[in-house]
């Protein structure tokens, strides 16, 4: 019973070893990036072309194959990021750091993207651009929380200071991940209520519903591929004085 623990800590000590995660995202990217493009291309295929119009808001609603994925991205990639934060500060892994500041952009260009496309939603719907309800507001302070990182992390020289602070930052904002969550159940607003995470039974018909669950799985292994990328040149960075970055370099040269 006790080999499977020992397996897994064996394998997170060794994957946390920058030249062996360095290796290993290079591995990784090419089979990645293969699975997220024939995702994108189902999801898209179904979602704008094969599903139906809807009966109230006829085509318009295709912009939930973009605008929900990219919602729940910038919330998943945030928790990630206070994860990373609480195991850089707890066991002062480096890997932890670089995985965390990795993925600030990018979660803030899905938080951006979530808030664009969902003005353009709102304005049909709606018949306004933008509203201060709870859930835009609170999904707009995450955007700020995502640039508030990415600020201070670039602010303060000393990358292993600079981690622990944004380290902090992410713990204290993940309280606005609930909030924003729970937004459109604790409060009246104009956003409408869930439909996919509904306890019963999605309230989206199934053709409407796998291209959107095909986008948001794409969305996440478009997430890996971009911070893979970043955190493998994040490393180089930091480990430029190390032995194996230059044997790194000496082979590629």
């Amino acid at each position: 019973m006790s080999v499977f623990p020992a397996v897994i800590s064996r394998f997170f000590h060794k994957t946390a070893s920058p030249p062996y995660f360095y290796a290993l995202a290079d591995r990784l990217l090419p089979w990645l990036t293969v699975i997220f493009l024939l995702l994108l291309a189902a999801g898209l295929y179904g979602g704008l072309y094969l599903a139906p119009s809807d009966y109230q808001q006829g085509d318009s609603y295709r912009i939930i194959y973009i605008h929900v994925p990219a919602a729940w991205m910038s919330l998943f990639i945030y928790v990630l990021m206070a994860v990373m934060g609480a195991i850089a500060l707890v066991w002062r892994i480096k890997l932890a750091e670089v995985m965390l500041v990795s993925s600030a952009p990018i979660g803030a260009g899905f938080t951006f993207i979530a808030l664009v496309t969902g003005s353009l939603w709102g304005k049909p719907m709606w018949g306004t651009w933008w509203v201060w309800d709870a859930r835009l507001t609170s999904e707009l302070i995450l955007l700020f929380l995502y640039l508030g990182v990415i600020s201070l992390y670039g602010a303060i020289e000393d990358r292993r200071n600079a981690a622990r602070a944004v380290s902090i930052l992410a713990l204290v904002g993940v309280v606005n991940i609930p909030i924003i969550h729970y937004s459109v159940e604790w409060w009246n607003t104009l956003h409408q209520g869930p439909t996919v995470t509904k306890m019963d039974k999605p309230s989206i018909h199934v053709t409407m519903l796998v291209p959107l669950l095909l986008m948001a799985i794409a969305f996440k292994f478009y997430y890996l591929i971009a911070v893979l990328q970043a955190a493998k040149l994040e490393l180089l960075k930091r480990e430029s004085s190390a032995q194996w970055v230059k044997n790194l370099l000496e082979q590629r040269g």
